[in-house]
């Protein structure tokens, strides 16, 4: 691949922004001087008036563009990639929802299939499953009849099967000796979060001193803070995990979203899509695994009970929602999309940030923090 330099941009480094130069080779970054002296015949991106920023890092997403991704085929988790690279998104965990063993290795076979392609879009980095070893009181779309107690032994299968592509899991903390096989999954390389819950504080607090990590969709689908019982709410708050955050409006009042913002601090709060097949689509009638979902003004629920399932958002709206809620300067919102995520998996040294030798995955956002343009792995995405 040719080198490609960006010039004239203000780039986002180390929690503010400069004038640099960029070059991208062989798809890592170097990042030099704003008067550094390109070469006559280089490839040049000028981008005059625009700010560089790292690409954005979608941790939770069950599909985009018609795709669900526990019926999605390698084709068209392709799909999904073309897609959500068009909306600032460079990296993504596909969020299999819990779902039957069979359906569920399919899931994987696929992603297998998928690593294999020269993809065009974001890089789908694992696996995130969403489940299924959760609670039934707080269990929101997932199929109630396919919910486990712990199975250790069908974890490891899924990953072997997965070659160690499984990257995160959600479970729920009171889910009887959970807890205690939490060491267990991050030693097969698994990012634990806890999520869709009603544990106590004490239950909860013994998942995090066991090795969890993060709390999935922050107060939705959980049992809330109470003064007298703090449940998982309170030790999510209290403690030192990353929370996960639907910012769209609907999952979370603009008013909650400051809260947890001031309450965690700005580096503890990753925000997600938790998109389903409808992002990017019209309303209408459409699937999250084997629930029907219907759509209405952009709002996702379960066609039989009304339960909100997933959102239809993207990570680019979901920047100029946190911009809108907070009232926050860009400087101090963008590592929710980026830093932060990268941080939650543990790919920091590659990716979440704009720095010499870290992949050259970019957004160029323009004066009103539209989408320009994004460059993965150097790569310019096509619109």
């Amino acid at each position: 691949m040719k080198d490609c330099y960006i010039v004239n941009g203000e780039v986002f480094i180390d929690h503010k922004f400069e004038k640099k130069t960029l070059k991208m080779s062989d798809q890592v970054l170097q990042v030099l001087d704003a008067d550094y002296a390109v070469p006559a015949d280089a490839d040049r991106v000028d981008a005059a008036g625009k700010k560089v920023v790292p690409g954005f890092i979608d941790v939770h997403t069950h599909g985009a563009v018609g795709v669900d991704v526990n019926a999605a085929t390698a084709e068209d988790l392709e799909k999904i990639c073309r897609f959500v690279a068009t909306r600032g998104t460079t990296s993504w965990l596909c969020s299999v929802l819990t779902d039957t063993k069979e359906q569920t290795m399919w899931c994987i076979d696929q992603f297998k299939e998928h690593k294999k392609m020269d993809g065009k879009g974001a890089n789908l980095l694992g696996i995130h499953l969403e489940g299924p070893f959760l609670s039934t009181e707080y269990k929101g779309a997932m199929p109630e009849y396919l919910l486990q107690k712990p199975n250790m032994p069908l974890l490891r299968e899924y990953q072997e099967r997965a070659e160690g592509n499984i990257k995160y899991i959600t479970i729920s903390p009171e889910v009887e000796g959970i807890a205690d096989d939490i060491p267990a999954m991050k030693e097969l390389g698994i990012t634990v979060a806890i999520g869709h819950s009603g544990a106590d504080y004490d239950t909860s607090w013994k998942a995090i001193n066991h090795g969890a990590a993060c709390c999935t969709h922050t107060f939705n689908a959980m049992k809330l803070l109470h003064q007298h019982f703090p449940a998982i709410m309170g030790a999510a708050l209290e403690s030192d995990i990353y929370c996960e955050a639907i910012c769209d409006g609907r999952h979370l009042h603009p008013g909650v979203v400051r809260l947890l913002l001031k309450t965690k601090g700005l580096d503890k709060v990753v925000a997600i899509t938790d998109s389903i097949m409808a992002a990017g689509l019209p309303d209408g009638n459409y699937k999250l695994g084997v629930n029907d979902v219907v759509v209405v003004d952009g709002d996702a629920k379960l066609a039989d009970t009304g339960v909100r399932a997933g959102s239809t958002l993207t990570q680019d709206v979901a920047l100029k929602n946190l911009l809108s809620f907070t009232g926050r300067p860009l400087e101090e919102v963008l590592p929710l999309l980026s830093e932060n995520p990268a941080k939650l998996l543990g790919i920091f040294d590659k990716k979440g940030s704009i720095a010499d030798g870290k992949d050259a995955d970019l957004v160029l956002l323009d004066a009103d923090n539209n989408i320009a343009d994004v460059f993965v792995g150097g790569v310019q995405i096509e619109k």
